[in-house]
This record gives C-alpha cells, sequence and structure tokens, in this order.
C-alpha cells in the first residue's frame, strides 16, 4: 500500500513541487492538501493520512500548534516539519509538538523521499544529525538545561539501555550504534523499543528531545558521568 501523504503549507507553488516529486514514487500518494492549520485539520479528520509534511508559519494556525492537536489524536499520522535555517526555533517547537522531524524547504528531492519513508517505517530520526545540531542551538533555552537528569522513566532503564538512548541522542543510527556497542542491529532495534515503552515515548525524536531536556545530554556533548560510558565526546 502506497504511504499516504499530506500537504500543509500555504505555499501553491511550494505543494505542487512536492506533489510532482511524490507523484513519480511507486510508493506515494498525495491524499490531501490544506493552505493553514485550520484547514489542515478539517481535512485530516475526514482522509486516511500517514505522513504529514507541515510548514510552521501559516495564516490562521501556525504548523507548531497543529502539530501538536494532531499527535494528541489517538494513532495520529507522522508530521514532518518544513522549515528554513532562519526558523529553527519553529523545528524544535515543532518537535516538541510531537513532530517526527523536520525537513528544511530546500532538501534534494531524494531526501525528501527518504525522509518521508523514515518516518512512516517509524524506524528512523530524520536527518539525525541535523536534529541534534538543532538541539544544540536550543537546548539551553530548556527549563532543566544543565541540571542533572529529572525524569522517573530514566531510572527504570537498564545501564545498556542507557547507553543506547545516549547515542541515540547523538544522532547514531541503529546500525552505527550496533557498532559501537558491538551488539546486532536487531538488539539495538528491541532496546530502542524498550526505552520508548518505558519512558512512554513514541519515536526516536523524542527520546533525543527527553535527553536534552533532562540534561542525560547536553548541547555540545554529554552530561558528567555520562560522557565515559560510551567514549564519546
Amino acid at each position: 500500500m502506497a504511504i499516504r501523504v499530506m500537504l500543509v503549507d500555504d505555499q501553491v507553488l511550494l505543494r505542487t513541487g512536492f506533489r510532482m516529486v511524490l507523484a513519480a514514487q511507486p510508493d506515494m500518494e498525495v491524499v490531501a492538501e490544506a493552505g493553514d492549520g485550520v484547514e489542515a485539520l478539517q481535512v485530516l479528520s475526514a482522509t486516511e493520512v500517514d505522513v504529514v509534511l507541515m510548514d510552521v508559519r501559516m495564516p490562521k494556525l501556525d504548523g507548531v500548534e497543529t502539530t501538536r492537536r494532531i499527535c494528541s489524536d489517538p494513532n495520529p499520522p507522522k508530521v514532518l516539519i518544513l522549515t528554513t535555517f532562519d526558523l529553527d526555533e519553529y523545528a524544535f517547537s515543532g518537535l516538541k509538538a510531537g513532530a517526527s522531524g523536520f525537513m528544511l524547504k530546500d532538501v534534494p528531492p531524494g531526501e525528501l523521499l527518504a525522509a518521508i519513508r523514515s518516518v512512516h517505517s517509524g524506524d528512523a530520526v530524520v536527518a539525525p544529525s541535523t536534529t541534534r545540531r538543532l538541539l544544540d542551538r536550543f537546548a539551553p533555552l530548556l527549563p532543566n538545561a544543565g541540571k542533572e537528569p529529572q525524569h522517573k522513566g530514566l531510572e527504570r532503564l537498564t545501564d545498556r539501555e542507557r547507553e543506547v538512548m545516549i547515542l541515540v541522542a547523538q544522532g547514531l543510527s541503529n546500525g552505527e550504534i550496533a557498532a559501537r556497542l558491538v551488539l546486532s542491529e536487531a538488539t539495538v532495534k528491541t532496546h530502542v523499543g524498550r526505552i520508548l515503552t518505558k519512558l512512554g515515548l513514541r519515536d526516536r525524536v523524542q527520546v533525543v528531545v527527553l535527553a536534552y531536556e533532562t540534561g542525560l545530554v547536553r548541547a555540545g556533548g554529554l552530561a558528567g558521568r555520562d560522557r565515559d560510558v560510551t567514549g564519546a565526546h
């Protein structure tokens, strides 16, 4: 079954360009479009969608609040925030609101398609290195930034799960984590699944955000006592 994509952007030409790229893919189908957040929510109430490409600056209702409302529903579609370098703060807010990742509006078509497939599978953070740079920039603004980790769920993690969480937050893929810890990729995937369950998180992006929020990973590096766990800097 094709991945059902919705385009939400107030720029008609941008939506047209994305639609042309997606229409050429045998495993994707643009099933809906909207020019603002209010329209998007109305359309979603009557349309089955797997992945939403969401602009952040729109009239009536912006992409961040629209994303928050979408992700508060049971079994919501995945949301990919569309942003530009000068709107990174909106992308950060979008991740906090529940988006599964973000892409730059001028992203090469191949990367956009790979991102849609990734979030649809729920298996990877979109552009994890970019996500980490974004969080490095905005993590100091978080309420708990610079403090010791404060989250009851972290205490339930095993040492190995904590190691995996730190590496996920550093932007490593399952394959890279497997190589770093000398584990099979399947084992890493199992650990990630247990981390999500124990912490009550939906996907890897939320793992990354929580790691920064709690101070488990800090802007520019790891929290003190965890720096030696992975040998990463």
